[in-house]
């Protein structure tokens, strides 16, 4: 909604520009006719001050420490929800009736199995394969055997290749994670939910009845509400950005899950992970916290602070109690990367660098270390993440594609190089 307007002066010329409003969050200025009126682009590396598009999906507010879907607080409902009712909410909007969650469950459930021909396409990739490259390409290939869901002028198709793809990926990532540990694949069982068939299909055989643990489930299924959807993230944007020049759906979700696996973004868990287990034990972390404040030191400490979030990050405090659950479930009482994590985080609160900095435990700081504990290799972290941020992903890709001001993404920039010249034959170049 408009909020009035602004007014931009360059060169004694002054350009009037309209000032937005969303329902909750800062306002913004639209700057679509500055080009036009003034000649000029913006410079917005990173995009860190541009709204890139308008969103009734998920909303962040990172100095206080808010995080929102379709305007319900992740804290409720990772508290009293499970991972398809939120899978629900994300792609339409409110929360389902009972009657309306049976039936969306169902619908997946009876999507969950991928083409036969599949398992033949996995016998191309080498046994030592890491488990996301198998993913990226397998997601992709869900369009050469899926062809009736990819015509995205067709509601109908676009609602098929919704609900298969949030069917789907699970099959694909435990797929995936067998292929990499040589055991054979699971097929899915209906009769099993979402989370607890996630599971089955990762650590049951072929040879023995597996019974899913129901704290693990929940703790699993908690894992996936609190990933499904981060707003205008880096694999969000590739997946909008792929999606505005009008390819397939199952193209866009496997740009966003190539994006996805950059160490900076998805593979964040598994680096904080990796620093815990470095540090080893709590008597250095001291040596470390002061290596973490030495400007000439490239050491970081990971699962700290984040790009977003000025604050605590609500979701991590989900993760904190989350990952004593499954630790006690386990029966795990004196593990050394909890009692490092524990006094670390301890340390993080009360000290002046970290409190001026803002540097608050995230998510990535919990996760992995329970999905370690579970039983995930490190290599299936991102899997993991991306299994769980396929629903915003195809949630934020739909909303694009009927939104009917969308266009390609197309951004400018500021060029710098050469200007123009002209071509020397090569006889006469020195």
């Amino acid at each position: 909604m408009s909020a009035g307007t602004g007014t931009f002066s360059i060169d004694g010329k002054t350009i009037d520009l309209a000032v937005r409003e969303g329902t909750i969050g800062p306002s913004v200025v639209d700057i679509a006719p500055l080009y036009k009126n003034a000649g000029m682009f913006t410079y917005d590396p990173g995009f860190t001050s541009t709204a890139s598009c308008e969103s009734k999906i998920t909303y962040i507010d990172g100095d206080e420490g808010v995080l929102l879907y379709r305007g319900y607080p992740i804290e409720q409902l990772a508290e009293h929800g499970d991972f398809l009712e939120t899978c629900y909410l994300l792609l339409y909007g409110e929360l389902p009736t009972a009657s309306q969650k049976a039936d969306f469950d169902y619908r997946v459930t009876r999507h969950t199995m991928v083409h036969e021909q599949m398992t033949r396409f996995f016998q191309g990739f080498r046994r030592d394969a890491h488990p996301m490259a198998i993913l990226v390409a397998s997601v992709g290939a869900l369009s050469a055997f899926y062809h009736d869901s990819t015509d995205i002028s067709d509601p109908q198709q676009r609602m098929i290749a919704s609900m298969r793809m949030i069917a789907k990926v699970p099959t694909l990532a435990a797929m995936a994670y067998k292929y990499s540990i040589g055991q054979p694949f699971m097929y899915p069982k209906n009769n099993l939910d979402y989370t607890s068939n996630f599971l089955h299909m990762c650590f049951g055989v072929p040879c023995e009845e597996y019974v899913p643990n129901p704290v693990l489930a929940r703790a699993m299924d908690r894992i996936f509400i609190l990933h499904a959807d981060h707003e205008q993230n880096a694999s969000t944007s590739t997946v909008r950005l792929a999606g505005s020049s009008g390819a397939n759906p199952f193209a866009c979700i496997a740009a966003g899950v190539a994006c996805l696996w950059g160490p900076a973004h998805g593979g964040a868990n598994e680096a904080a992970l990796k620093m815990l287990e470095e540090i080893g034990t709590p008597d250095r972390i001291p040596e470390f916290i002061a290596r973490a404040k030495d400007k000439n030191d490239p050491f970081r400490l990971m699962g700290f602070g984040h790009r977003v979030y000025k604050n605590y990050d609500p979701r991590a405090k989900i993760m904190q109690r989350t990952t004593h659950e499954v630790l006690n479930e386990l029966g795990i009482k004196d593990d050394p990367l909890l009692d490092v994590a524990m006094e670390l985080e301890r340390i993080a609160l009360h000290d002046e660098y970290f409190i001026e900095k803002k540097l608050y435990p995230n998510i990535d700081f919990y996760s992995g270390i329970t999905l370690k504990a579970m039983g995930f290799p490190t290599s299936m972290f991102t899997v993991l993440f991306a299994l769980a941020r396929t629903v915003g992903w195809i949630a934020q890709w739909k909303e694009m594609i009927e939104d009917p001001s969308q266009k390609i993404g197309r951004p400018r920039q500021l060029y710098t190089g050469a200007p123009q010249r002209d071509y020397t034959p090569i006889a006469q170049r020195s």
